[in-house]
């Protein structure tokens, strides 16, 4: 099993650390702290010292209640990111946008994944990522950053992001997207209340029987709701619900956290050792 990033392959037979690079002013955990190039950069190689396989770069907030932003203004924020990235380490990069344009430039500039909050539904999107002939992670979302929240509701959480899923991997297919290019996401905190996202939790491996999963649960408000505390450091339960995930069948952890789940991976793979 494995990914073709353009110049580089992502074997997937074992689990991979994407770390996350936000490159915005707002996003929940690390809004503001990324948005200088050599900042971003440093960050960047740290994660990948701590043994990340990929940098996700982002420039739009999605965490619940974020205003969008406009084309332009993500790509300023990016671009010079994803540019740097790439002419000076030596990883994949993945871009984490919805917007057309956005993955054009970034593909351009030596983006090897395209992940996608919206699973390709902006228009255009589809077509242009059949024409990249990149991988693309597909996450499930109910309705938009800004209003997510407010009131979801599902009848079987499990059941209904799984069918959103297929959808989407069939229109994918449809429009010429390679099926062995596709990447799950459930969306845990996108559209969903602690419930939802604790059933979606333990149903995970129904959706990791079918495609590879790439899972972010890192210091998401689920996690402080599970501790009881929403001031609590986040980092040590996020970690060991990425390893609850993993053991269901999750092939990438998105986390902020690389070195704390790069080690409990290491642990993991021992133990499962015949």
């Amino acid at each position: 099993m494995s990914l073709n990033c353009g110049a580089r392959i992502l074997t997937l037979d074992r689990p991979r650390v994407m770390g996350i690079l936000n490159v915005t002013p707002d996003s929940f955990s690390d809004g503001g702290r990324y948005t200088v190039p050599d900042t971003a950069l440093q960050h960047a190689e740290r994660m990948l010292a701590e043994g990340a396989d990929l940098i996700d770069v982002g420039g739009e907030s999605t965490r619940p209640g974020a205003a969008k932003v406009s084309t332009q203004q993500e790509l300023d924020r990016v671009i010079p990111i994803v540019e740097a990235i790439t002419a000076r380490l030596d990883t994949i990069v993945s871009i984490d946008t919805s917007k057309p344009a956005v993955m054009q430039a970034a593909a351009a500039a030596g983006a090897g994944l395209i992940n996608d909050v919206r699973a390709l539904r902006e228009p255009g999107a589809l077509a242009l990522v059949a024409e990249l002939e990149l991988p693309v992670c597909l996450m499930h979302m109910q309705g938009a950053p800004a209003s997510m929240q407010a009131s979801p509701h599902y009848e079987q959480i499990v059941e209904d992001v799984v069918a959103f899923l297929t959808e989407r991997t069939r229109a994918c297919v449809e429009a010429g997207v390679v099926a062995s290019q596709i990447v799950w996401d459930p969306g845990f905190g996108f559209g969903k209340d602690f419930t939802h996202n604790m059933d979606l939790l333990n149903g995970l491996s129904v959706l990791t029987r079918q495609y590879p999963v790439l899972i972010g649960l890192s210091k998401k408000r689920m996690i402080a709701e599970l501790l009881g505390d929403t001031s609590i450091d986040r980092t040590q339960a996020s970690v060991m619900a990425a390893m609850l995930c993993v053991q269901k069948g999750a092939r990438i952890v998105r986390t902020h956290d690389v070195a704390p789940t790069v080690h409990s991976l290491a642990v993991l793979a021992g133990a499962e050792r015949d």
